[in-house]
């Protein structure tokens, strides 16, 4: 297997990982009912993980 297959494989387990931990953070705060917090635009917002589709899928 050469650099570049290797490489590919690892960003494919990356993307897997990302996209799990995300699920994962999604059912987390639904079960507290506690908003998800991030920053757009330099500013703090808060979204009802109910509104947020619980699953993503990383451009590879």
């Amino acid at each position: 297997m050469g650099i570049k297959e290797q490489l590919t494989e690892l960003e494919d387990k990356i993307a897997k990982g990302l996209e799990e931990a995300y699920r994962k953070m999604v059912m987390y705060k639904r079960h507290l009912k506690s908003p998800v917090v991030l920053s757009k635009k330099g500013k703090v917002i808060k979204i009802d993980p109910e509104n947020i589709q619980p699953t993503v899928k990383y451009k590879r």
